[in-house]
């Protein structure tokens, strides 16, 4: 295992194990909240069980990202010096403000747990919308970072010296459809991976009426959202075909420059004799999602140095695999939306509940390959363009050891979730805090 390599690999499974409790960061206070507001309007006890639930659930992930993410954030500067040399003046201002979005979810998530009994309900409510809203902005402004990588702006070198935009930096042009896009499958992902929770509940036979609601709020929210997901993912494609058109012929594994390029479905690229083999073939359809017309010249990669192409392989499955899941999440949310206008209960589906259940990690599976493509289609550069990967890592040598360590991390910290969780959550009945007067929240 070379430095290089272990270095990666450390960070990408660093990223990869953040990346789950971020999206629940972002996606889980939408669900309590809306939980909590459906109490106060029709009184129904379960409503404010299933918001304190989920509220207990969410601290819990966001404790544990809190830890992972401080780990990343001394990742960059230990793994990536140059790098961080490099970017840091430019990209400062992202991070600084994904900081205070950070510590104003903390406050006030810390309201909203500990202010059952101490505030009023309109209060108490503001407080879960705060943290909906915080999350949201902590990841809209990490992934502004992310899309400076590969699109940056912002700054320029004048006789030697650098001067930065800070404002042109952070809203660099891959920045917005990054971040919806982003923003999107996570709430898809969070809304499919409970229902599949609540639907295998159903399945044993668990408190009907209670699993019934959650499922009913998490479909909601998963299922619109993967109606989304397209869309946004629509508007990233046309901005990596403009300005990261190698990415774009890693993405679809397309090698000669084509006219009216086909969308490929499937196929397995063959990186030596440069050619994909045994895909289905759309007409037109790259040439469409990527330009609005049918007929445009799409590039290919053979008149890319092979030195400066993304691993096609690896970046051709992440895209087809998370495009896949997106499609399956889009037919399953279809479907529970047409039983409820039909006026079929879901909970009485027992083969659409089984499928849920399936479903349920597919909205992770979806946004950890969306990452692949996007970092792995970068490479080999860290600043598209502008830097190598090779050249930004720490001259540091035995990276093998800390990639090591921190995967033991990451298994007792994933242990320990889970652990929690079963013990906090999915207990039997949610602990009160005896002697204390409860406010009435459905006032």
């Amino acid at each position: 295992m070379t430095d290089l390599f272990a270095a990666r690999a450390q960070m990408a499974l660093s990223l990869a194990f953040h990346i789950i409790f971020a999206i629940v960061g972002v996606a889980m206070p939408l669900l309590m909240v809306v939980a909590e507001r459906l109490h106060q309007k029709s009184g129904e006890p379960e409503y404010l069980e299933l918001a304190r639930r989920w509220s207990k659930g969410t601290a819990i992930m966001f404790a544990v990202g809190a830890v992972s993410g401080t780990v990343l954030s001394f990742e960059l500067g230990l793994l990536w010096p140059t790098f961080m040399a490099y970017a840091g003046p430019i990209i400062g201002m992202p991070f600084s403000l994904e900081g205070f979005a950070f510590f104003l979810e903390a406050i006030f998530l810390g309201i909203y747990l500990y202010g059952w009994r101490r505030v009023s309900p309109r209060a108490h409510f503001a407080a879960g919308v705060m943290v909906l809203l915080s999350g949201t902005l902590s990841a809209l402004f990490v992934v502004c970072a992310n899309g400076w990588m590969n699109t940056p702006a912002g700054f320029e070198f004048v006789d030697g010296e650098l001067r930065v935009d800070a404002w042109a930096a952070m809203w660099n042009p891959a920045a917005l459809v990054e971040a919806l896009h982003m923003i999107a499958a996570a709430f898809a992902a969070v809304g499919f991976a409970v229902a599949g929770i609540h639907a295998a509940m159903l399945l044993r036979g668990a408190r009907r009426g209670f699993h019934r609601r959650a499922l009913g709020i998490a479909l909601a929210v998963g299922g619109l959202s993967s109606f989304l997901t397209p869309f946004t993912g629509h508007l990233a494609a046309e901005r990596v075909a403009e300005l990261q058109p190698v990415k774009l012929a890693a993405m679809e594994a397309l090698w000669e420059d084509e006219a009216a390029a086909p969308l490929l479905i499937g196929g397995i690229p063959d990186e030596e004799a440069e050619v994909t083999r045994w895909a289905i073939k759309i007409p037109g359809g790259l040439a469409f999602l990527a330009h609005g017309d049918f007929g445009a010249t799409v590039e290919g990669l053979k008149d890319v140095p092979r030195a400066d192409r993304p691993p096609v392989t690896v970046t051709h499955f992440a895209f087809q695999i998370m495009v896949g899941c997106g499609v399956v999440m889009m037919g399953l949310g279809a479907f529970a939306g047409l039983s409820v206008l039909r006026r079929r209960p879901i909970a009485d589906q027992p083969a659409l509940l089984r499928a849920l259940v399936l479903a349920s990690p597919l909205g992770v599976v979806a946004i950890e390959a969306g990452w692949t493509v996007t970092e792995v289609g970068r490479q080999p550069w860290v600043i598209q363009g502008i830097m190598r990967t090779a050249d930004a890592v720490t001259p540091m040598p035995h990276l093998a050891v800390p990639f090591v360590t921190f995967t033991g991390l990451y298994v007792v910290l994933g242990v320990a979730v889970v652990v929690l969780l079963r013990r906090q959550v999915f207990a039997a009945e949610v602990p009160t805090l005896a002697g204390e007067e409860e406010v009435d929240h459905g006032a």
